[in-house]
């Protein structure tokens, strides 16, 4: 069945709406993250619909912008009475943030949530040393370990020998500036904020001390950013209840059309410029890199690459004339155009 059809049989299995949104994560230029301009293209989609009882996100991502869940949540409650999140594999960082703003997250053997840990860079963090335009992002979780190794594990409970521990950390090779680790705690202090805000956005009030024990999981007790949580182990250890299992039918469905994406997206397969060129001296290759489909609409954002095969001059011998050699340098490339359509 083509993505229509499977968008249908998910609609006429569940009694819903529902609505696409997956975003690349192959290495290199053709990735994509969940992003602040898939406000206005959801936006479209819902007024397209109207206001439903029931709408579905089928959600496939491996994170971006913090920022975005709270708002994308928000708004595709403004119409519906139901909204819930089915999950074919990778829903992880912002994207389980996404989950766990839903009435229902609906989870086969395959799906897989994540920490909501954030790494954050801006212009304080420090330079990377293989690359100097570039900063290297800080870890939230890693800053909060290293101070968590120092007072628990070492004992350091006294103002002065913390202080010594927190010189320590800003001096080191590169240098952190203390803004950077600023923006670290306001970070992590928001991702918690909106993480209990998409939690008690549900139909069902989910109490307080329930609501604590599911963020403090999602935001430090997992200790590892590529922990990946299966569906089981997200509902019976760490209390998230609105986890339900999709039945064999519901499977195969979700699956079917994960599968139709990850073929038309080429997940899975490695990038190179080389063979993306193959025996060309220049081409220009579009590619689709997110989706956000439903029944009535679709979109997709396109990225659009130029590659060329830069040749150096022949190179004439001397004593040989009738004898030259082509060097052949790496192949440079350039995006070109980008954007929702």
């Amino acid at each position: 069945m083509d993505k229509k059809s499977l968008i249908q049989q998910i609609e006429q299995l569940r009694k819903s709406r529902v609505i696409t949104y997956l975003t690349s994560d192959r290495q290199g230029p053709v990735n994509a993250r969940v992003a602040i301009d898939i406000i206005p293209v959801i936006s479209k989609q819902l007024r397209e619909m109207g206001r439903v009882e029931n709408i579905d996100l089928f959600l496939y991502s491996t994170g971006g912008d913090t920022m975005v869940p709270w708002r994308l949540v928000s708004m595709v409650r403004e119409y519906c009475d139901k909204f819930s999140v089915l999950v074919p594999y990778k829903a992880h960082s912002a994207a389980t943030m996404i989950a766990l703003g839903a009435d229902e997250i609906v989870m086969s053997d395959l799906s897989e949530l994540s920490p909501i840990d954030p790494s954050t860079a801006n212009v304080f963090n420090p330079q990377d040393p293989q690359n100097p335009q570039n900063r290297i992002p800080i870890s939230v979780e890693d800053v909060m370990a290293y101070f968590d190794l120092a007072k628990n594990k070492f004992g350091i409970k006294n103002d002065e020998e913390l202080a010594k521990i927190f010189n320590k950390f800003v001096e080191s090779n590169p240098q952190i500036h203390p803004l950077a680790l600023g923006n670290v705690n306001r970070t992590y202090n928001l991702i918690r904020i909106l993480a209990k805000r998409l939690l008690k956005s549900h139909k069902t009030t989910i109490k307080e001390e329930e609501i604590e024990k599911i963020v403090d999981y999602f935001t430090e007790k997992l200790y590892s950013h590529q922990y990946f949580i299966g569906r089981k182990e997200a509902k019976e250890d760490l209390g998230l209840v609105t986890v339900i299992n999709a039945n064999e039918t519901l499977s195969k469905a979700i699956t079917d059309l994960y599968e139709e994406y990850a073929k038309e997206m080429e997940l899975g397969k490695i990038w190179n410029p080389e063979n993306e060129l193959s025996k060309e001296q220049e081409l220009i290759k579009n590619y689709k890199i997110a989706f956000m489909d439903s029944s009535v609409l679709n979109n997709y954002f396109e990225l659009g690459i130029e590659f060329k095969r830069q040749m150096q001059p022949n190179i004439v011998f001397p004593g040989q004339p009738q004898q030259v050699q082509i060097s052949t340098l790496p192949i440079i490339f350039r995006v070109i155009n980008q954007g929702w359509k």
